[in-house]
C-alpha cells in the first residue's frame, strides 16, 4: 500500500481530525506505516514536537494514533491568532512572524514550496500519508491563498474525502454546496461522503444519501454514528462552549462533587489541559463567562490564551476579575496555566505580544511576568511530563515554589506547564489539596483513573467506528487509484 489522500469538512470540527486519527490508528494496528499531515492549521491548541518545535494538537494526537512521536513535519505551517486581524506564523515548528489576513499572500509561495517538501518528504517515508484539511474547501475567496485543502489536493493530485457534521442539520446541502461551488479542476478530486456523528436510523437517511449521489456522481463511503466517548483532545475552539460541561462526569467515589469552572477566554488557547480533570469521578468541568459562575465554583482555572494582556481586560470588562481575586483571598483553590498563570501576578510586562508594556495583574501570586521576543518551547518526561509554549517569564517571584513546575500562595496555582494534569499521581495530589481548600471533605478522589490510558482509548473507539460504519476498502483503494472520475456539478451560477 502506498499513496496519500485528503480528508476535508464542510465546516470546521465536522470531525476530520478524528477521522484522520482514527483512519491512523486503524491501519497502524494493521502493521501499516501510516503518517498525518495538515499543511496548514490555525489553532491556539498546540503541542511541542520532538524537534522542540510546535504544532497543532490535533496532529499531535493523530501522531500518537500512527504510533509516532509529535514532529514539525506533519503540521509544517501554523498560525495562531493573536486578534481578529493577526496570527503569528509558525513555519516548522519557529515563529517566524506575524502576519494579517491581507498580507498573507505575501506568504504563500514561499510557504507552499515548505508544505510541498515535507509532504513529498513523508510519502517517501511513509505506506500511507493521510492529510487533514484547514476549515472547508468551499471558502472560495480564500482559494487563492489555500495551502491547506484544494490548493494542496491540487499540487499533489489528492483524491479527496468531504466529511460533513448531520449533528448540526444540513448536512446534505453542505455536502452538496462544497462541491457545487468549486472549480470542475477542484470538483474532480472529490471522491465521495462521510457523514459524521449520526444519531437514529440509518433507512431514514438512505434515501437522502441516494439522491447526494444522484445530484453530484459521488458515493458516501460511510455514516459514522454519534459516539459520547469521542470528546478529549478537541482542537476547535467552536467546541468550547460556555455553559457546557466538559466530558462525561460519573458519579463521585465520596459524597460531595467538586465543581469546577474554566474561564472562556476569548483566544483561549491548550483547552485540552482541563480534559484530565475531567475525567475524575465526581468533578463537573464547566466553561463560564458570567460572574456568578465564579462565585459559585469550588474551583476557579484560568486557562492558556495567546492574548495574556487582551484576555485579562476582558476579564476586568465582563466583571470576572474581582470575584477570581475574591475567590483566592477566601483561601478557595485558584489555578492559573500558562497565560492564567500570568494573569495571576501582580505586574505584566509585554513589549512583545500586546505591546501594552507594562500592565497591572489580578495580583493574587506575589510575582511579575515579561514578555520576551523568543519564545519557551520545552517537552518534559522526566519526573513529570509536559510542556511548555509561552514568551512571558516569571522575572522576579515571592510567592512559593510549586513541586519545581511553577508557584503558589496557599490555594493559589500557577505554572507555565500544559498536560501536567495527565500526570496521574500529580493529579491525585492537587486534587486532593484543592478539595480540602474548597472545603470539600466529602469529596473522594479515585485511585484508578488514567488518563493516558482514557485518550488511547478514544482513539481505539474512532478506529472501531471506522471498521464498522465506513467502506474501508475503498477508501483505501483511493490511495492505489489516486481521484476517480466524477462528474462535474453545476448550478448555474457565474464562476
Amino acid at each position: 500500500m502506498n499513496g496519500a489522500l485528503l480528508v476535508a469538512g464542510t465546516t470546521s470540527d465536522a470531525g476530520k481530525s478524528m477521522v484522520v486519527a482514527g483512519l491512523c490508528r486503524l491501519l497502524a494496528r494493521n502493521g501499516v506505516r501510516v503518517a498525518p499531515f495538515k499543511a496548514q492549521n490555525m489553532s491556539n491548541n498546540s503541542a511541542v514536537t520532538v524537534e522542540g518545535g510546535e504544532i497543532g494538537r490535533a496532529q499531535a494526537m493523530q501522531a500518537r494514533a500512527a504510533g509516532l512521536a509529535p514532529s514539525v513535519r506533519f503540521n509544517p505551517v501554523l498560525l495562531k491568532p493573536g486578534s481578529d486581524r493577526t496570527s503569528q506564523l509558525v513555519v516548522r515548528g519557529r515563529v517566524t512572524g506575524t502576519v494579517g489576513a491581507k498580507d498573507y499572500i505575501t506568504h504563500r509561495d514561499r510557504l507552499a514550496d515548505v508544505v510541498a517538501d515535507e509532504l513529498r518528504s513523508l510519502r517517501a517515508e511513509f505506506d500511507v500519508v493521510l492529510c487533514e484539511g484547514a476549515g472547508s474547501p468551499a471558502e472560495i475567496n480564500l482559494r487563492g491563498t489555500d495551502l491547506a485543502n484544494m490548493g494542496l489536493a491540487r499540487r499533489a493530485h489528492l483524491p479527496v474525502l468531504v466529511v460533513g457534521d448531520i449533528d448540526r442539520g444540513g448536512v446534505l446541502a453542505h455536502l452538496f454546496g462544497t462541491v457545487a461551488v468549486l472549480h470542475p479542476d477542484d470538483q474532480a478530486l472529490i471522491a465521495g461522503f462521510v457523514v459524521n456523528k449520526f444519531r437514529g436510523d440509518p433507512a431514514l437517511l438512505a434515501p437522502g444519501l441516494d439522491q447526494l449521489r444522484e445530484l453530484t456522481g459521488r458515493p458516501t463511503y460511510g455514516v459514522v454514528p454519534y459516539s459520547e466517548e469521542l470528546w478529549m483532545d478537541t482542537e476547535d475552539s467552536v467546541s468550547v462552549v460556555t455553559g457546557r460541561v466538559v466530558g462525561r462526569p460519573s458519579p463521585p467515589r465520596g459524597s460531595e462533587v467538586l465543581r469546577v469552572a474554566v474561564l472562556r477566554l476569548p483566544r483561549i488557547s491548550n483547552s485540552t489541559d482541563v480534559e484530565a480533570l475531567a475525567c475524575e469521578p465526581g468533578v463537573t468541568v464547566r466553561w463560564v463567562t458570567e460572574p456568578a459562575d465564579v462565585t459559585d465554583a469550588d474551583v476557579v482555572v484560568l486557562p492558556g490564551t495567546k492574548a495574556t494582556v487582551a484576555d485579562l481586560q476582558w476579564l476586568r470588562d465582563n466583571g470576572l476579575a474581582d470575584p477570581i481575586a475574591a475567590h483566592a483571598r477566601a483561601g478557595r483553590p485558584v489555578l492559573g496555566i500558562c497565560g492564567g498563570f500570568q494573569m495571576l501576578c501582580r505586574h505584566i510586562d509585554d513589549p512583545v505580544e500586546s505591546r501594552a508594556g507594562r500592565v497591572e495583574g489580578l495580583g493574587v501570586l506575589d510575582a511579575d511576568i515579561a514578555f520576551v521576543p523568543d519564545k519557551t518551547l520545552r517537552h518534559w518526561t522526566t519526573p513529570l511530563h509536559g510542556y511548555e509554549i509561552h514568551h512571558g517569564q516569571v522575572v522576579r517571584s515571592g510567592a512559593d515554589d510549586w513541586a519545581g513546575i511553577g508557584l503558589r500562595a496557599g490555594a493559589v496555582f500557577g505554572t507555565h506547564w500544559h498536560g501536567l494534569f495527565d500526570n496521574d499521581a500529580f493529579r491525585r495530589t492537587w486534587l486532593r489539596d484543592a478539595a480540602a481548600a474548597a472545603g470539600r471533605s466529602g469529596f473522594t478522589v479515585a485511585d484508578d483513573i488514567d488518563v493516558s490510558a482514557r485518550r488511547d482509548a478514544q482513539l481505539d473507539v474512532m478506529a472501531d467506528l471506522l471498521q464498522t460504519h465506513l467502506d474501508v476498502d475503498a477508501v483505501l483503494g483511493l490511495l492505489q487509484s489516486g481521484p476517480p472520475a466524477r462528474p462535474t456539478v453545476t448550478t448555474g451560477l457565474r464562476r
